[in-house]
């Protein structure tokens, strides 16, 4: 069930960078929406899976992104890392209310593009540092749909839970 979500998850978010890079082109910039999707699986799943995931994604946003200059496997080792700490925080913490969400999201945009300045400084001569601003606005962003889309999973599971009630309750009367 758990790779299911992941494909489905990982789908959408396929879908929403190519149409918004189509609609607007600096929407990667300000939005990251593979890292939510690391993140959020990273919150539900083992180490081990969360770390592989984070691995697969960041190497498909890799794969995505292919500029001239830019190293290919920067954004999947940075979630890779930012995969495993977000699993290994949520075995140690109760992270369920949105706005742990949002601040654990905003947190992991702030390291992944940490980790990858750290290693375009290591590989690259004269790397391009990004705008703090951007950066900001981008963990901000991330944290918001991050938060939105924990939000709407616990009341579509929540409703969910009522119907199949609501169904075993006539069953039991009929």
């Amino acid at each position: 069930m758990h790779a299911l979500r992941l494909l489905s998850l990982v789908g959408a978010a396929v879908l929403v960078h190519l149409l918004g890079m189509h609609l607007v082109p600096s929407l990667a910039s300000g939005l990251d929406v593979f890292l939510v999707v690391v993140v959020l699986y990273g919150l539900e799943s083992s180490s081990l899976a969360a770390l592989l995931a984070g691995l697969a994604v960041g190497l498909l946003h890799d794969t995505l992104i292919s500029e001239p200059g830019h190293p290919f496997g920067l954004f999947g080792f940075a979630d890779t890392i930012v995969g495993y700490t977000t699993a290994r925080l949520a075995q140690r913490l109760v992270i369920q209310r949105a706005t742990g969400v949002l601040a654990l999201v905003s947190f992991a945009a702030v390291a992944q593009q940490t980790i990858v300045v750290a290693l375009t400084f290591l590989l690259l001569p004269s790397p391009d540092l990004p705008n703090p601003v951007w950066v900001a606005v981008q963990a901000g962003a991330c944290g918001v749909l991050g938060m939105l889309i924990h939000v709407a999973t616990i009341r579509w599971q929540r409703s969910a839970e009522a119907r199949r009630r609501g169904r075993m309750s006539r069953l039991r009367l009929g």
